[in-house]
């Protein structure tokens, strides 16, 4: 019978926890699975923090970038597919709900729960970078990759700009394709990790005792969730986007 079956009271598990039954997934600079579970979660929110400063840096750097030049950003600004941004919004928040489920689950001990959320979670991050590629292409079409494919005349004739806007919405769009692009990093990232976790969790690695790294996983991905919400904003919706500049 598995620890997860098993009918214990608090005080039993807590001494079967020093036991052959779990104790291959305490390492040994841990007192308890309790401490472990905390050092893991100190471990990730420490690494957070230094991806709140990275991101917080660009994110400031746009705002600033903004307030001087306005009207070139919000022209580069309509330029983006807002479509598929605001559909990639609404994947990502139940990729995220998926992956509360998961952790909840987790808590319970149900194995096979823990990796149909897991697995959903996946698809769903599958289902953002599909739409991100597409994005992609049509950013490669509408000729919006500065130093690949950008035409500074389309932007003087068709769009009303100087030719001294013209590098701010260079530099706009550049914002662009770094934010995004490590955004997708990350994403990938997490896709690997909830891949690892589920395989893990199909094989029985986690019960009501121990499920620490389905937490730490579900920390990353809110994160990366967050990180979107804020970039819709700040990208998609900057400019004032018509019924003609809607492309799906």
């Amino acid at each position: 019978m598995s620890l997860e079956n098993a009918l214990l009271t608090p005080a039993d598990r807590k001494m079967l926890e020093h036991t052959m039954l779990v104790r291959h997934r305490l390492e040994e600079q841990y007192h308890d699975l309790e401490q472990q579970s905390s050092a893991a979660a100190a471990g990730m929110w420490a690494f957070l923090a230094t991806e709140v400063m990275f991101f917080g840096t660009l994110f400031v750097s746009l705002g600033i970038y903004r307030l001087l030049y306005g009207e070139a950003c919000e022209k580069a600004s309509e330029k983006l597919n807002w479509a598929v941004g605001g559909a990639n919004t609404i994947v990502l928040l139940v990729s995220s709900f998926t992956m509360v489920l998961a952790v909840h689950y987790a808590r319970l001990g149900r194995r096979r729960a823990i990796v149909t959320c897991l697995a959903l979670t996946g698809m769903f991050g599958l289902c953002f970078m599909g739409l991100k590629a597409y994005e992609y292409y049509t950013d490669y079409v509408e000729n919006l990759i500065p130093g690949w494919r950008f035409v500074p005349q389309e932007w003087v004739s068709e769009e009303g700009l100087s030719p001294g806007d013209v590098p701010h919405v260079k530099l706009f769009l550049l914002f662009y394709w770094i934010m995004t692009g490590f955004h997708a990093l990350h994403v990938t990232i997490g896709l690997c990790a909830v891949a690892i976790i589920a395989v893990l969790a199909k094989q029985g690695r986690f019960n009501r005792e121990y499920y620490s790294p389905v937490d730490v996983l579900a920390l990353y991905w809110h994160f990366v969730d967050l990180v979107w919400i804020f970039l819709l904003p700040m990208l998609y919706l900057l400019g004032t986007h018509t019924r003609e500049s809607l492309h799906f």
